[in-house]
């Protein structure tokens, strides 16, 4: 898959891929992907986002754990586009070096840009960038493992 290129999924493509769905889709558009090496796009933040209101009425601005799961699953289009992987299901090994750099309120963009380091027997590891304006507003890296194809690696017993 070296060097192929997909561009342009909006939000039902990326439904294909992954099964996160509304309420904990939160990524809008892949601009552009290359199989097993990176990703890029955004998530747009309305003032309608469900968690706003208790996040904090007085001051609302996305929450970490919602910053962390954009830049996750940013980073599962690169490993879920490989064969065999659209839209298998997926479960964290280890989220480290999170950093939130810059308060994201309503009206903002996330423009996330993941990188797969390493893709094997089931597990990637990687990290995503997530940028306001062209500046690091918060970043991780992670590792995370399709159960199914892990499981095949298993020793039997």
């Amino acid at each position: 898959m070296d060097g192929i290129i997909i561009r342009d999924l909006d939000v039902f493509m990326i439904q294909q891929y992954q099964q996160n769905r509304y309420p904990c889709l939160f990524i809008d558009y892949v601009c552009e992907l290359v199989p097993g090496k990176f990703a890029k796009g955004y998530k747009n933040f309305s003032f309608n986002e469900w968690f706003f209101p208790c996040h904090f009425p007085d001051e609302p601005n996305v929450p970490g754990f919602i910053q962390i799961e954009a830049l996750t699953q940013m980073f599962l289009m690169t490993f879920l586009s490989l064969p065999g992987n659209k839209g298998k299901k997926t479960s964290f090994v280890t989220v480290n070096n999170a950093h939130f750099k810059k308060k994201i309120v309503p009206g903002m963009r996330l423009d996330i840009e993941s990188t797969c380091k390493m893709y094997r027997r089931g597990v990637a590891i990687g990290s995503s960038k997530g940028y306001v304006d062209g500046e690091l507003a918060c970043e991780a890296e992670f590792t995370v493992a399709i159960p199914d194809v892990l499981n095949q690696f298993k020793p039997k017993e």
